[in-house]
């Protein structure tokens, strides 16, 4: 039984998985990992029925903090671009190590591709695709510096599986391969340590 007292029932799932919109005046569904909260018409991709939500009432998912979709506007509220734009850079930035596409992140925050890009970029000044390589490769630069993991290790550490993909993108971004990288600081540090030495 969820706090507000209305259970997810076989007939609630069967209209949020079917998007039966004869239930849009029935109830609401929010889902806990997105932080979003829908119509049951809403054409989003199916959640996971343990993360689901149910409420009689818009305000109701509103006050428990959950946001309303960009695509079924749910209390017929359009959430602002700049407050989208910055959910979607937290979930990326909680996670940037796992397999993050601009449709699967679209599909996510229940907007377009077209859209998600377009206005990611603008308020951003970089794709959603661009700010997740940035991303990995300031996280990678971390790894170097403070870890001994292979570079492989590093790679699959930040989400990218191709070690070789890795290294490109790594070197295109600073100049440097991870190796490069690393080699380079550690020359710096210890040169920095024998100077303190003196």
């Amino acid at each position: 039984m969820h706090k507000e007292g209305v259970t997810l029932t076989n007939e609630f799932w069967q209209a949020i998985i079917h998007n039966d919109s004869s239930y849009d005046s029935k109830f609401f569904y929010a889902v806990k990992s997105t932080g979003i909260f829908c119509r049951p018409s809403c054409k989003s991709r199916i959640p996971n029925r343990n993360n689901v939500r149910i409420f009689h009432h818009a305000e109701q998912a509103l006050s428990e903090n959950f946001r309303p979709c960009k695509r079924c506007k749910p209390n017929g509220i359009t959430l602002p671009n700049e407050e989208w734009v910055e959910q979607i850079k937290d979930y990326i930035e909680k996670h940037y190590d796992e397999s993050l596409t601009l449709d699967m992140l679209a599909e996510m925050c229940h907007g377009s591709p077209f859209h998600l890009q377009r206005t990611f970029k603008r308020i951003i000044g970089l794709t959603p695709i661009e700010y997740i390589q940035q991303l990995r490769v300031l996280k990678a630069t971390e790894y170097l510096l403070h870890t001994n993991q292979s570079i492989k290790e590093i790679s699959t550490a930040v989400g990218i599986e191709n070690p070789e993909y890795f290294a490109t993108l790594f070197k295109k971004k600073t100049g440097f391969t991870p190796t490069e990288y690393r080699k380079k600081n550690e020359m710096k540090e210890g040169y920095d340590n024998e100077f303190l030495q003196k």
